[in-house]
């Protein structure tokens, strides 16, 4: 292993399973216990990589899952090394661990690092960060999602103030918290220590142009030239080839090849706003006609007994089906007839980006990055609450009127126009989301950091954006 550490002499079944090259999970249990040096794998090499040390809150089902399971695993490994730590999953939460699992990519878990905040949890979680930093020395500690990001820099910086050191800093924001999620006093609270934190980072990440103007403009984390614009980047030939597997999913849960089938895909909690989802899924119901149509709730949550109670209250209990998670998530939009997304606050929604590569027509709500991957309008006119896009149909925040309205014009026109908007989608997201356009972004951020001077850390970027348009 490069940077001075030597094999270790004893022989456990998890030192064999890395050994082997075998994908292994290690739990970081007592304040104490540090697992073996685990950053390389290359024992005998130079110490001329990169060493990279990966920090998400928890391996939950979403975008940024899929997203550190893809990095960590896709940087040249001859020039990277990635060390993988990760928290604990909240009740209800689906795993996507198995990402993680059946690909070739070792992680520590730290069962104190977890998504609710708690002081003496988040103080452990941060001493023990801090003992692997220690112990690993990376280059860099690259952190994603809000917890990971306030627990793993706190470390990092820690770290170069005690042992005079200088370990890069990255965080990418995968979404925010600063609206939609607490009340007004709690998110100015997270507000101020995002911006102290911000301040000492040497680069910062935004998933979507529209969330680095967020982040710039609206809630000033830092200065325009600081925040970088890197896409994410997917695997999508699943859903590129997904109606290979047409029928199957409708066979599975006894729909037959004419009922309509519109999904929402997504935790089920309050910023996933499932209400507005309902609401309009009765209003189409009621103006639908003949149509069959069943409406399918993908994910499972907090609130799955308010969700299903609310199905009931509005009379849908024979239109709606909770599906809960899927893992091969291509196998439903092979079947699928329209992807709905109803949030109040997102990053880039993973749904979108999969429905699109699956030729799978997109109505959502205008929040977060959602602007970026529909498109610019059509045209100045916006007719019965929703918006014609290049590719797709937005509408407003909590309008379940305007989200009814454009599911009822999806339905009623299947035109050229409609037909076209997808085609451009798939498009867009196979030019704009391929792994390899992240992966290599990555690793030019990493360089870039890593040959700067001590005194040019946290200045002005190179290119600071992806272009989507």
């Amino acid at each position: 292993m490069t940077g001075g550490t030597t094999t270790p002499t004893t022989s456990t079944p998890w030192e064999a399973r890395e050994a082997e090259g075998r994908p292994c999970h290690r739990h970081v249990g007592g304040a104490a216990k540090i697992p073996p040096p685990r950053l390389t794998a290359d024992m005998g090499s130079k110490e001329t990589k990169i060493k990279v040390l990966r920090v998400i809150t928890r391996l939950n089902i979403g975008g940024p899952a899929i997203h550190v399971s893809l990095l960590t695993e896709g940087l040249d490994p001859g020039r990277f090394t990635t060390l993988l730590v990760t928290g604990n999953l909240s009740d209800h939460e689906g795993d996507m661990s198995y990402l993680v699992n059946r690909r070739n990519v070792t992680h520590l878990r730290i069962p104190e690092l977890h998504r609710e905040v708690d002081l003496r949890q988040d103080m452990l979680a941060c001493f023990k960060l801090l003992r692997i930093i220690v112990r690993e020395k990376p280059d860099i500690v690259h952190t994603h999602t809000a917890k990971a990001g306030t627990v793993g820099r706190l470390a990092a910086f820690l770290y170069n103030a005690l042992f005079r050191r200088r370990v890069r800093t990255v965080h990418t924001f995968h979404g925010h918290v600063f609206h939609g999620y607490f009340g007004k006093l709690k998110s100015s609270l997270f507000l101020a220590v995002e911006r102290a934190l911000a301040a000492r980072t040497d680069a910062i990440i935004a998933i979507s142009r529209t969330q680095r103007e967020e982040l710039a403009h609206t809630f000033r984390i830092a200065a325009p030239e600081r925040i970088r614009q890197v896409n994410l980047g997917f695997d999508l030939s699943p859903f590129f080839s997904c109606h290979e597997a047409g029928g199957r999913f409708r066979e599975r849960i006894g729909v037959d090849a004419e009922t309509i089938l519109i999904a929402v895909v997504g935790r089920l909690v309050p910023i996933k706003n499932h209400k507005m989802f309902f609401h309009a899924a009765r209003k189409l119901v009621e103006r639908s006609g003949e149509k069959r149509l069943t409406f399918l709730v993908i994910g499972d949550g907090e609130l799955r007994d308010w969700a299903e109670a609310c199905v009931r209250g509005l009379g849908l209990a024979d239109h709606v089906r909770f599906c809960g998670w899927i893992q091969e998530i291509h196998s439903v939009f092979a079947d699928l007839d329209i992807l709905a997304l109803t949030s109040l606050n997102e990053g880039t929604p993973v749904s979108i980006i999969e429905a699109m590569a699956s030729s799978v027509p997109v109505i959502a709500t205008d929040a977060g990055g959602v602007r970026d991957l529909l498109g610019p309008q059509e045209d100045t006119k916006t007719e019965n609450g929703f918006a014609l896009c290049r590719r797709g149909i937005r509408c407003e925040v909590d309008d379940a009127e305007g989200l009814a309205g454009g599911l009822l014009h999806l339905l009623e026109n299947q035109d050229g126009g409609n037909e076209a908007r997808v085609e451009r989608a798939r498009a867009f997201v196979e030019e704009h989301y391929a792994s390899s356009r992240l992966i290599h972004r990555m690793e030019s951020i990493y360089e870039e950091l890593t040959t700067r001077r001590p005194e040019e850390a946290g200045g002005s970027p190179g290119r600071t954006s992806d272009s989507t348009s």
